[in-house]
Parts: structure tokens; C-alpha cells; sequence
């Protein structure tokens, strides 16, 4: 994976194009952060369709390291909420580890991105928060 190549993955999710997203995954990833697990093209719809439908989430990529067998990407996730998103929904939704965001309000997060990949398309996907 190149950065192009990651560039092109970016812009997919920022533009909320799911599917264009998930083209750029195995048929099968493992994709585990945060407490949530996503295998499926239809998993990684639902969550981000719900997620994304109280926040816009925008992808930074500030650093970029990549192979035929990993990319790494450091960057800074924004995240603005145009709805609340409360303790009561998160915990409804099974996403009692995330935080509640009131509309307005704009969290900046620098993270660490790791992707083993397997014929050029991504097969597992961790991360971690930098604080």
C-alpha cells in the first residue's frame, strides 16, 4: 500500500463512502478498536452509519509508512457532533466504552493506525489513542 494508495482510502471514508471503503479490505478483516469488532461490509456500515449519523469524523494523515505487508498511519481523528450523542444512546447501541458528545462540541485525537495486509487489500486493522 502506498500513501496514494491510503490517500484514496481516506478521502472514501470522509466522504462517507462506505463501500468504496470497504473495497480496500479483504473479504474476511479483522477490524478490532476501541472495543468494537468489524468483519463483515454490512458490520462496517451499520456502525459508522449510526456513528456518523451524529458526528462528522474526518481522518488526518500526518505520517505514513507502508509495504507489501503493512501500512502504518499516524494522524489526527476530528470528530463534530451535529446531535447529541448521549450516555443513554451510546450504551443502547453497545458502545458503552465511547464517550457522549454534545452537538457543537469538536474532540481531536491523534492516533496510531496499524494495517497487516494480504494481495494489497487490508486484513486487520488496531489502533491506539496517543494522548
Amino acid at each position: 500500500m502506498t500513501r496514494e494508495d491510503y490517500e484514496r482510502y481516506a478521502a472514501a471514508f470522509n466522504a462517507r463512502d462506505y463501500d468504496a471503503v470497504f473495497d480496500f479490505y479483504t473479504d474476511t478483516p479483522r477490524m478490532a478498536f476501541f472495543g468494537i469488532e468489524i468483519g463483515t461490509r454490512q458490520q462496517l456500515k451499520d456502525f459508522y452509519s449510526f456513528l456518523h449519523s451524529y458526528v462528522t469524523e474526518t481522518i488526518t494523515v500526518e505520517k505514513f509508512a507502508g509495504s507489501d505487508e503493512l501500512a502504518a498511519v499516524e494522524g489526527v481523528i476530528r470528530i463534530e457532533a451535529f446531535r447529541d450523542l448521549t450516555r443513554e444512546v451510546l450504551d443502547a447501541n453497545g458502545m458503552e466504552q465511547f464517550f457522549p458528545i454534545a452537538r457543537g462540541d469538536v474532540q481531536e485525537m491523534r492516533q496510531y493506525i496499524h494495517y497487516h495486509l494480504e494481495d494489497g487489500k487490508i486484513a486487520s486493522v488496531g489502533c491506539a489513542l496517543v494522548p
